[in-house]
């Protein structure tokens, strides 16, 4: 009995890794080209260090870190990389997660992409212009669209309009 259940038990664990390790990357990531892309050691030149952090590397910044959050004058968010139009502040809401939310990007100004970063798959938002990691996108927004652009407010900067 205790065999049947230790046979049972390290099946159950190593049919429950697969996913996981399948996710982790057996095959290298699609490469892409950007309109707007640089070589790493002009994006180090360019960005600050947090910048970089989040566009270059999909960092992401403590939650309640970006002065973006209490951003709500009238204007546009573009990607702090490239300058490219992200989102309107007219789609800002306060989402009570500490990073600034959006409830629909500019029309081009996104791609999305999978990560498994966390071992679980979620919805990554890139700079259709540069390819800078942006933040993630999830199911959970208000109307009219219901999706939470979850943006890093590093990877970001406002011009008022």
């Amino acid at each position: 009995m205790i065999n049947t259940r230790r046979s049972f038990l390290a099946w159950l664990g190593a049919t429950a890794a697969v996913p996981v390790l399948a996710a982790c990357g057996g095959s290298p990531a699609q490469a892409r080209t950007w309109p707007k892309g640089l070589s790493d050691a002009q994006w180090r030149a360019k960005l600050t260090k947090v910048q970089y952090e989040i566009l270059r590397k999909a960092g992401t910044e403590r939650p309640g870190a970006s002065p973006l959050n209490k951003e709500h004058r009238k204007g546009t968010f573009h990607c702090a990389g490239c300058g490219n139009a992200l989102y309107s502040s007219a789609t800002k809401f306060e989402s009570g997660t500490g990073w600034p939310s959006f409830w629909q990007p500019l029309g081009g100004a996104i791609v999305t992409d999978t990560d498994y970063k966390i071992g679980i798959p979620r919805t990554e938002v890139l700079c259709a212009d540069c390819g800078g990691h942006l933040g993630h996108v999830f199911n959970d927004g208000p109307k009219p669209t219901g999706k939470r652009y979850c943006m890093n407010g590093g990877a970001m900067i406002f011009r008022k309009a």
